[in-house]
């Protein structure tokens, strides 16, 4: 299943990613929560910008080893293996919908806590429904099983600002992965409290 979704989501979003990572600077710090197969972000960091990519999937670090020279660790959205104030900024792609609905604010709490005051958040999140759960049994003809909770773009904004972000600009974006049409995603951008 790794190498399929590398295929399909490899460079959908392309635009948007590199708008994010243009306002980084030589000597910042990203880390890459849910980082998959390491595209695409940690394949287009700017020059000068250390990358730290963090995926619970062995399978997609795996995958991601080929495409990125920046620093892969095994691990957990709620518990990531950072010290606090770490960072300058945390995409998160595609990631927080795999994360069970009651654990999502503590996901968003764990990127404030290795977020540096003032860092940089960049978050997918889907724009349909109200919160929902799901699995798919076949995803992308796979053969094997995708999980998805979504507590609902409103809950999300909320659990940010809970977190201590402030979000600054949002884009709406068609999936392009989805097993059926007519999805598309919520790219948030947030900023963390200056304390």
């Amino acid at each position: 299943m790794a190498a399929t979704y590398a295929r399909e989501r490899d460079d959908a979003e392309a635009a948007v990613v590199e708008s994010f990572l243009a306002g980084l600077s030589p000597g910042d710090r990203l880390l890459d929560a849910g980082c998959g197969q390491g595209t695409p972000v940690l394949n287009r960091l700017p020059d000068g910008v250390e990358g730290v990519g963090v995926d619970l999937s062995a399978s997609m670090l795996d995958l991601a080893r080929d495409r990125t020279d920046a620093a892969l660790l095994r691990g957990d959205l709620t518990r990531l293996p950072a010290a606090a104030d770490a960072v300058d900024a945390v995409a998160a792609l595609h990631s927080a919908i795999h994360v069970p609905i009651p654990e999502h604010a503590t996901a968003f709490a764990e990127f404030a806590r290795v977020l540096r005051p003032g860092g940089r958040l960049y978050l997918t999140a889907a724009t349909d429904g109200e919160g929902w759960s799901g699995t798919n049994d076949d995803w992308l003809g796979s053969g094997e099983s995708m999980a998805w909770s979504f507590p609902g773009i409103d809950r999300t904004r909320e659990q940010l600002r809970e977190a201590g972000f402030r979000v600054t600009d949002e884009r709406v974006l068609a999936d392009t992965v989805a097993d059926d049409d007519g999805g598309a995603w919520t790219h948030l951008f947030a900023r963390l409290a200056e304390e």
